[in-house]
């Protein structure tokens, strides 16, 4: 009798308590071998393709694609087939599994019917700028025994495509099999799939071009016949009359569904920082009248963050609320907020005091860029020392931002716009950046954040 097996989700990110299902690239019955792309997961982190840790049948899917599964539960059961290569018990895999009931009480049942497709990457996964040697945190790439198994394009239903552009498609409603490839090898990418979505060239369930009639061509239905019911929304009813609304005390409430990925990591950190940290927040407008042109804000902006740390340390340091310990720090870390739709991500620009304005631009854009492939190392989005919201850039004047444990403040910008300014002999429009600078008031005294604030004012006053 065969050895049976589970698998059990390893942790695909520093501590991440659960991972969603993407797509599964085998199905119940299949035989798969060491190594071999099982499955891709979505975590807070990247969209992570998960190889088999054994050679054999596989016996048990634990759930479908949208599914969430928490770390440490059972992924996938397997039957061990003794003639492929198995790997050895005692080698390190970072592999989670144990062993299972006999071979005659796994037997398969069908997988639950995929629930809707969890919220994914919005750009195609790119390598890391450096590798890091963590096995325990996997972002485009699974360690397994001494090789290091990077994301790449898989032929699965003879389409080649990288996870993330996969997941990508099934989260915009588009048929991978029908999007014409541009990538290398045949391989589709993510703008493939985006420009399909946007001409609607590969929906799911729509019919071919093709084979599609013309609209003039159809036939007319017969007399007698039934109506033909269409999915799209009207205010008419099929008499062609005004629908009627619905009663006043009738809510109409769309399905609950399950947060996941980025907004799921999202949601736990939010709720911890706000049950740890106690948070008061200061407002003030920063005249920027004297700027010459081609200034760029964002680097402008962290100038004066890297001044005002160097002026009051209080405000870039770190706070263990329950040791009561505060960490004062000589370098400038800051965290830039990205915001994407699948949620919140914040990279760290690391030696920000080091950086002139160009160097602040370039590994701003660096940071972006690997967020919106979700190509960022794990590592980039911690051990920052003071965080940055430049949430103008859509609107907004003032805010309360988050102060995210254990760093003691977070500096908001908000939409720039003109004021009338008293000056010597009458009033001017000037210029201004709202500043909202808020602070955990255990570790820092409000002369500090006052301090702390004026200084980035008389920095961004400053011509250039």
């Amino acid at each position: 009798m065969s050895q049976t097996k589970n698998f059990n989700l390893p942790d695909l990110g520093e501590g991440l308590p659960d991972a969603t299902i993407v797509e599964w690239f085998v199905k119940e019955g299949d035989v798969i071998k060491l190594d071999e792309p099982l499955v891709s997961m979505e975590t807070a982190k990247a969209v992570v393709e998960v190889p088999s840790p054994f050679s054999g049948t596989v016996l048990k899917l634990s759930g479908a694609a949208g599914d969430i599964i928490p770390t440490g539960a059972v992924l996938a059961s397997f039957a061990l087939d003794p003639n492929l290569p198995q790997r050895a018990d005692g080698q390190d895999t970072g592999h989670s599994h144990g062993h299972a009931a006999p071979a005659a009480a796994a037997a398969p049942t069908p997988p639950p019917l995929p629930t809707a497709a969890a919220p994914v990457a919005a750009e195609e996964a790119k390598p890391a700028a450096a590798e890091r040697d963590d096995a325990g945190t996997v972002v485009g790439a699974m360690q397994s025994s001494n090789a290091v198994h990077a994301e790449q394009a898989l032929a699965v239903g003879g389409v080649k495509a990288v996870p993330a552009v996969r997941a990508t498609a099934r989260k915009l409603g588009v048929d991978l099999s029908r999007v014409r490839a541009t990538g290398a090898d045949g391989a589709v990418t993510m703008a493939d799939v985006k420009q399909a979505a946007a001409d609607g060239s590969a929906k799911i369930g729509a019919a071919p071009a093709a084979v599609a009639a013309p609209a003039a061509a159809a036939p007319a239905p017969a007399q007698g016949a039934a109506p033909v019911q269409s999915d799209a929304r009207t205010p008419l009813s099929a008499a062609g009359k005004p629908m009627r609304t619905q009663p006043p005390g009738v809510v109409a409430k769309g399905q609950p569904e399950p947060l996941k990925g980025v907004r799921r990591n999202m949601a736990r950190v939010m709720a911890d920082a706000h049950s740890k940290v106690v948070p008061t927040t200061l407002n003030d407008d920063a005249d920027i009248h004297a700027w010459l042109p081609g200034n760029d804000v964002t680097a402008r902006l962290v100038r004066s963050i890297v001044v005002a740390a160097q002026k009051v340390p209080a405000m870039n340091a770190w706070f263990d609320g329950e040791a009561l310990t505060r960490t004062l720090h000589a370098q400038v870390d800051i965290g830039i907020a990205v915001d994407t739709d699948d949620g919140l991500f914040v990279p760290a620009l690391r030696n920000a005091d080091m950086l002139d304005a160009r160097g602040i631009r370039e590994g701003v854009n660096r940071l972006r860029e690997q967020v919106e492939a979700r190509s960022i190392a794990a590592s980039e989005l911690s051990g920052y020392t003071i965080s940055l919201s430049n949430f103008g850039m859509f609107a907004g004047r003032y805010a309360t931002p988050v102060v995210v444990p254990p760093c003691v403040a977070i500096v908001g910008a908000g939409r720039a716009r003109h004021q009338m300014t008293p000056v010597m002999g009458g009033v001017e429009a000037h210029k201004v950046i709202p500043l909202s600078v808020t602070f955990d008031h255990r570790a820092a005294t409000g002369g500090e954040a006052a301090r702390f604030l004026r200084a980035m004012m008389d920095d961004l006053a400053l011509a250039s």
